[in-house]
């Protein structure tokens, strides 16, 4: 694509996007033999993930990374689900840190190490930089460089995390492409002059609800159905 020739980092969205948020906790959740069905509790925890990040953004509360929100978000919902006091305290960290613990998709690796032959492949996540190197390492995922919204102490769409990683790399704008399967994450990259991919992940909200989803008036570069797809467009 000769519109895109000066890109030369690509910057990826991880939950969701290169990873299976919701069946890898669900997973977690039934193993604990408590009778709560494992997909509705990660989609209810999941739910509570931007509105709690928000908080951070916009200055109602100091920063705290991602683990810690997660973990207060795990009382909540475990509380709706009436099993607030059907785990202990280790037990509660131990499902908290599911979220290090996710299975990627299964194009995922083949797909980035592709990428990784002509790119710099990196994480653009809200995730901690402990829980996206835990997670990376099991995961086997081959990344040049884990980047973290810990990094610039800001959540995404906050500016600051986009033009970060360009300025980490003295990269202008244009030369880095955030790569995501959620439109919205899309549109803040391009309003700092990112180049953008949109990668399909149909399951991972599950069978029956699609997440956020180009529209009609989105431009997005690249509209990839997975990673490998995502490579090929890129000529890797």
């Amino acid at each position: 694509m000769e519109a895109l020739k000066d890109v030369q980092l690509l910057a990826f969205d991880v939950f969701g996007t290169v990873v299976d948020w919701r069946g890898s906790v669900a997973r977690e959740v039934e193993r604990l033999g408590l009778g709560i069905n494992g997909a509705e509790f990660a989609d209810a925890w999941r739910r509570r993930y931007l509105p709690s990040m928000k908080q951070v953004r916009e200055g109602k509360r100091e920063w705290v990374n991602l683990d810690t929100l997660h973990r207060e978000n795990l009382d909540a919902v475990l509380e709706k689900f009436g099993a607030a006091g059907r785990l202990d305290d280790a037990a509660k960290a131990h499902l908290n840190r599911a979220w290090h613990r996710l299975d990627a998709w299964a194009d995922s690796v083949a797909g980035l190490t592709r990428l990784k032959s002509t790119y710099v492949v990196t994480t653009l996540s809200n995730g901690n930089l402990g829980l996206l190197t835990h997670l990376s390492k099991r995961a086997r995922l081959p990344w040049d460089c884990i980047l973290s919204a810990e990094v610039f102490k800001a959540y995404k769409p906050d500016p600051r995390t986009y033009l970060g990683v360009a300025q980490l790399f003295a990269l202008q704008p244009q030369q880095v492409m955030l790569c995501a399967a959620h439109a919205e994450d899309l549109r803040a990259a391009a309003a700092q002059g990112l180049r953008t991919a949109y990668i399909d992940r149909p399951q991972e909200w599950g069978p029956d609800v699609r997440g956020d989803v180009p529209n009609e008036s989105d431009q997005f570069d690249v509209l990839a159905t997975d990673i490998p797809d995502l490579a090929r467009q890129l000529g890797c």
